[in-house]
């Protein structure tokens, strides 16, 4: 009996023990469920974050990201500026479409706001150019599309927003000594080769006196399309072409207009005029008294008031440009650049260029609508 009280008696000690020991072991579980309020120093983050101790399916959205989603981190709003050389210039209407075509279509693409912010001047101005670059930085906005009426004075306010965290593209015209991420346009020196390319070809084996319509001087790409229409002279020389000159403007239709007839009437021997833009034939008449005593024309761009000159017989062909991609595809570098950090595979960026003529311009006349939101 003795042996069998003490046995009683520890087993019930035992089983206390037993009890206090588990109690003890549930409240320390407890406490691991919870991160402590003080981390210790030098104690990783990923030990102490709550969710981490969670199944993924409670969270599916980060655990399991849709395709196309922005990565985690990113801002859930972005505002990119966009600058062109001039509201009066339906190329960059065009332009100014596909930029806010882009910033919807990405902000569905990636479930984040991204807002186009239009700062174009009036007229051509490089001086306001530069303050709208100042503007928009000091706004906070986190990329520039921009095309550059001044490359060199530009360069500047485009390396001083760079360096406070602005991602700038430009288009159309470059500014290629700046610290821009890429640019994108047309290869200026081939359009300028083109352009003199159909207007040999629209002259005939008898060659003339050419003269270039140069737009703005400074403008680089404007230069290069000069560059272009001179080195494919030079090929044709022997074939009795030759340049009469270069004439600059200021890039609006009446002046461009006024210009071509001045200098006609001044020099009757001109036979044909290579346009590196187009802009006389933004508007009706421009070759009256021109065209009509057998001057060839050849230009760049392909507005729809343009593709009427060539469905006249006024203009023999159009050397078209992507107006509308250089704001859509500006933008599509720009939020790949602040989304997916990822840079632009090619920091010159070229589309193939379009040849218009008689022969084709009913295909050219349906995207215009598109471009200028007109249907």
């Amino acid at each position: 009996m003795l042996n069998l009280g003490l046995s009683w008696g520890l087993s019930r000690r035992l089983a206390a023990a037993g009890l206090i020991a588990l109690a003890g072991g549930l409240l320390t579980g407890c406490d691991s469920k919870e991160a402590p309020s003080a981390p210790a120093a030098g104690a990783k983050a990923a030990e102490t974050k709550p969710s981490e101790s969670k199944p993924a399916e409670a969270k599916p959205a980060e655990a399991k990201p849709a395709e196309g989603a922005a990565p985690a981190g990113t801002k859930k709003s972005l505002v990119i500026g966009v600058i062109a050389k001039s509201q009066s210039n339906p190329v960059f209407i065009a332009a100014r479409t596909g930029a806010e075509d882009a910033c919807r279509d990405l902000s569905k693409k990636y479930g984040i706001d991204i807002k186009p912010n239009w700062q174009t001047p009036v007229a051509e101005d490089a001086q306001k150019q530069a303050q709208f670059i100042e503007q928009l930085t000091s706004q906070g906005v986190d990329g520039i599309a921009l095309s550059c009426t001044d490359g060199q004075v530009l360069q500047k306010p485009i390396d001083e927003a760079v360096s406070k965290g602005v991602v700038v593209v430009t288009f159309d015209s470059d500014s290629p000594n700046s610290k821009r991420m890429a640019y994108y346009g047309i290869n200026d020196e081939a359009a300028g080769e083109a352009v003199m390319q159909q207007l040999a070809k629209a002259m005939g084996d008898k060659g003339g006196e050419v003269a270039i319509l140069g737009g703005t001087q400074t403008a680089p790409n404007l230069q290069a399309r000069v560059k272009g229409v001179k080195q494919e002279l030079e090929k044709l020389k022997d074939k009795g072409f030759k340049l009469k000159d270069v004439y600059y403007h200021k890039e609006t239709a009446s002046d461009a207009a006024a210009m071509i007839q001045q200098v006609q009437t001044a020099n009757p021997e001109i036979a044909g005029w290579a346009m590196v833009g187009g802009w006389p034939l933004f508007t009706q008449n421009a070759l009256n008294g021109i065209a009509d005593k057998g001057v060839k024309v050849v230009s760049v761009d392909t507005l729809p008031e343009e593709l009427e000159y060539v469905k006249n017989g006024q203009v023999q062909a159009l050397i078209g440009q992507d107006c509308y991609g250089w704001g859509y595809h500006s933008v599509e570098l720009l939020v790949d650049k602040l989304v997916n950090h990822k840079d632009p595979a090619q920091v010159i960026g070229h589309f193939d260029l379009s040849i218009v003529t008689k022969d084709n311009v009913e295909k050219f006349e349906g995207q215009w609508e598109k471009w200028l939101r007109k249907k």
